[in-house]
């Protein structure tokens, strides 16, 4: 092999590949910044509309757990991808849309009929503030996993 045929083949990396080691130590911070900012959106949320108090998801225990979860579940997906993935940013990114989407239709099912839910307290607009939820955390999580992950 000669020394102009290694150098070709050494190209760049491509834009957009993942350093997976990193995802140890982003993994959880994307759960802290995803809490963090659920926490937030709650407090914004209560501030501004009646939520009956036994309405055991908008407590910060459950939103926390919950948050927590689902939140580490994508970080060890984003891992799986970041290793088989030719564009895991991107991949990742529809990974996570098509995810948020999923976890957002017993929201819309339990809007239409709060009567179904196993917990008191239970509203068309409880769920769908939950809504909020899902989608703030998924933005918390996604720009820090891909931005962070970065090689």
């Amino acid at each position: 092999m000669s020394v102009r045929s290694a150098s070709a083949s050494a190209a760049p990396a491509p834009k957009g590949e993942v350093a997976v080691y990193k995802i140890w130590w982003v993994g959880p911070l994307a759960i802290v910044a995803a809490i963090v900012a659920n926490l937030v959106a709650r407090g914004i949320v209560l501030a501004l509309v009646d939520v009956p108090a036994e309405f055991p998801p908008l407590q910060s225990p459950t939103i926390v757990f919950f948050t927590t979860i689902g939140v580490g579940l994508g970080a060890l997906v984003f891992a799986l991808i970041g290793r088989r993935a030719r564009r895991p940013i991107r991949t990742f990114r529809i990974v996570a849309l098509v995810a948020l989407v999923v976890s957002i239709l017993p929201n819309l099912s339990l809007m239409a009929n709060p009567a179904g839910a196993p917990f008191p307290g239970a509203t068309s607009q409880g769920f769908g503030l939950l809504i909020v939820f899902h989608v703030v955390a998924a933005v918390a999580a996604v720009a820090t996993l891909t931005t962070l992950a970065r090689r």
